[in-house]
């Protein structure tokens, strides 16, 4: 879950992937032909590489476990979810890993999973997990003419620097693409990786 290992990440923990729960269970494998819509690695930098491929189906991007007011039932859009490949990437300094997931919905579904994120980043826009802050802010709820969503997350910690970090939410027809990376530096360099995702989709 990109969201879950961003805290752990923030607060110096680690642990495996979750095992599958019910809302997973009603989720088909993945297909492979999705795998030519996510990024590859030089489309984050040169300095980016392929991590290790990541075997079984990506959990929902947005599930936050450790959010007080989350509640898992509440998002029926990642139960009607058709398809869905992952790709993770790592910079050749070691630092924090990028995260991409494209999905794909059953008819309607795409759309009412748009509804779902936006209530997610309502219903947990702040909260303390592991000592820390976490905070998300929607920068643009109209990101590329209305095709999707631009978001800054924060982990703000007493004894640390804060962490912020970018996701980039595109929906074409029943695909969506969630792609996740750490603060490049600017926002036009989160504009740039966006765009690459719009030409992945097609």
């Amino acid at each position: 879950m990109i969201l879950t290992a961003l805290v752990l990440s923030a607060a110096g923990c680690h642990r495996g992937e979750p095992g599958v729960g019910p809302a997973a269970r009603h989720t088909a494998n993945a297909e492979p032909g999705g795998s030519g819509m996510l990024l590859g690695a030089g489309e984050l930098g040169s300095d980016w590489r392929e991590d290790d491929a990541r075997t079984g189906l990506p959990p929902w991007p947005w599930e936050q476990d450790n959010c007080p007011n989350y509640q898992s039932s509440d998002y029926p859009a990642k139960s009607h979810r058709r398809a869905a490949v992952q790709r993770y990437y790592r910079p050749s300094d070691g630092s924090s890993q990028a995260h991409h997931v494209v999905e794909t919905y059953e008819p309607g579904w795409a759309e009412r999973n748009v509804d779902d994120v936006r209530r997610v980043l309502l219903r947990c826009a702040s909260y303390l997990a592991f000592g820390s802050r976490v905070a998300f802010d929607v920068v643009d709820p109209q990101y590329l003419d209305g095709t999707g969503m631009l978001i800054r997350g924060r982990i703000a910690r007493a004894d640390a620097r804060t962490t912020v970090r970018w996701f980039v939410m595109l929906r074409r027809g029943e695909t969506v693409s969630t792609v996740s990376v750490p603060d490049p530096g600017s926002r036009a360099a989160v504009d740039v990786i966006a765009a690459r995702v719009v030409a992945r989709l097609g």
